[in-house]
C-alpha cells in the first residue's frame, strides 16, 4: 500500500515549544493599534503572514488578531506537538480567535478506502477519528475535516455510497457525545482527480442519510466553482447541511478579488441568511512578500459583510 498523507499540497512546520511566543512580542510595534475586527469570521492559516512575523505560530496568531481576524484554521494541527497545540490554544483564547477545522484522518488520494467497504480501512478511519477528539478538545475545535478518499473503480457508485455512509454513521456515533462535527469536503476533479466526493448535492445526500449533527458539509467555494458552479443556488439548496465554508478565488486559488468569483455577494448572501460561522481562508497569496500579505488583508476588507 502506498504511503499516504494528510494534505499533499501543504507542508507543516512543527516548531519547538521553547521558542513559542517570543518574536512578535519583541516587534509588537508593527501594529501600534489593533485594526478593526472583521464582521465575518474569516480564518487565516499559518504561513499566510510569515513575512510580517516569521514562522512562530503564536506570533502569527497574535498578528492575525491584531489585523482584526477573529478565527483561525490549521489542517495540520494533529501533527504539531502537544506543547505547541496548548500554546496555540492559550493564545487563541486570550486573543478571541475561534478555532476552525483541522484534518481528522489520513486521506487516500490515489486508492479507495471508505468507498471500498474494506473493514480494515474503516477501522483505521474510525481509530483516527477517535484520536482527533483529544486534539479538538485541546485546541477548542468544534469541526474536523473528512475526505472519504478515492473512488473504487470496481464497485458501482451505489455500493460505494452505502459503504461511505456506514463509515460516517459509525464516526458520528463517536463524535456526537463530544459535540464535534466532521465536515465532508467535496473536492474538484481538476486538482484532485478520482476522488469519491466531488459535488455538493452528493454531500447533501450523504449527510441526509447519516442523519447526525456530527456529519455536515464543508462548502469550499473554490472547489465548487470549478466542479459545478451555481454557487449561491447550491448554497441555498444544501443550506441546512452546511456547517463550514472555505475560500479561494478561481483561477489560482488565491485571495478574493484576485479571480472571477463575486465573493462580496456570496458572503453577504450567507450572512443575511443567518450564517455567522467560520469562513476558512484556504488559499495562497496572489503576490509575494509583505505587500502580498497586505493585499490579502485589503481584499478581505473589500469583501467583508456589512
Amino acid at each position: 500500500m502506498k504511503r499516504r498523507s494528510f494534505i499533499k499540497s501543504t507542508t507543516y512546520a512543527v516548531p519547538s515549544a521553547s521558542i513559542i511566543g517570543t518574536q512578535y512580542n519583541q516587534i509588537s510595534s508593527i501594529a501600534s493599534a489593533e485594526s478593526p475586527k472583521f464582521k465575518a469570521k474569516f480564518a487565516p492559516h499559518l504561513g499566510m503572514f510569515k513575512h510580517h512575523v516569521g514562522d512562530n505560530p503564536v506570533d502569527q496568531l497574535n498578528f492575525m488578531a491584531d489585523m482584526g481576524f477573529t478565527a483561525f484554521e490549521d489542517n495540520g494541527m494533529p501533527l504539531r506537538d502537544i506543547d505547541t497545540q496548548n500554546a496555540m490554544a492559550r493564545t487563541m483564547t486570550q486573543r478571541g480567535l475561534t478555532m476552525g477545522v483541522f484534518v481528522a484522518h489520513t486521506i487516500y488520494w490515489k486508492e479507495p478506502n471508505l468507498a471500498s467497504g474494506d473493514t480494515t480501512q474503516r477501522a483505521e478511519f474510525l481509530s483516527e477519528i477517535k484520536k482527533s477528539i483529544d486534539v479538538a478538545k485541546r485546541v477548542n475545535a468544534q469541526w474536523v475535516t473528512v475526505v472519504p478518499g478515492h473512488v473504487d473503480l470496481r464497485l458501482d457508485i451505489g455500493y460505494q455510497t452505502a459503504h461511505v455512509i456506514e463509515s460516517l454513521k459509525q464516526a458520528s456515533a463517536i463524535l456526537e457525545p463530544h459535540g464535534i462535527t466532521m465536515v465532508l469536503e467535496p473536492l474538484n476533479f481538476r486538482d484532485h482527480p478520482g476522488l469519491f466526493l466531488t459535488k455538493i448535492p452528493q454531500a447533501y445526500q450523504i449527510c441526509k442519510a447519516v442523519d447526525s449533527p456530527s456529519c455536515k458539509i464543508l462548502f469550499d467555494i473554490y472547489h465548487q466553482q470549478i466542479q459545478e458552479g451555481n454557487i449561491i443556488p447550491n448554497i441555498d439548496l444544501a443550506w441546512e447541511e452546511i456547517a463550514y465554508y472555505q475560500i479561494g478565488d478561481n483561477p489560482g486559488r488565491k485571495e478574493p478579488t484576485s479571480g472571477e468569483i463575486n465573493y462580496q455577494n456570496i458572503f453577504q448572501h450567507i450572512y443575511d441568511k443567518g450564517f455567522k460561522g467560520i469562513l476558512g481562508m484556504e488559499h495562497g497569496n496572489s503576490k509575494e512578500g509583505k505587500s502580498g500579505e497586505q493585499a490579502v488583508i485589503d481584499a478581505y476588507r473589500k469583501v467583508d459583510v456589512i
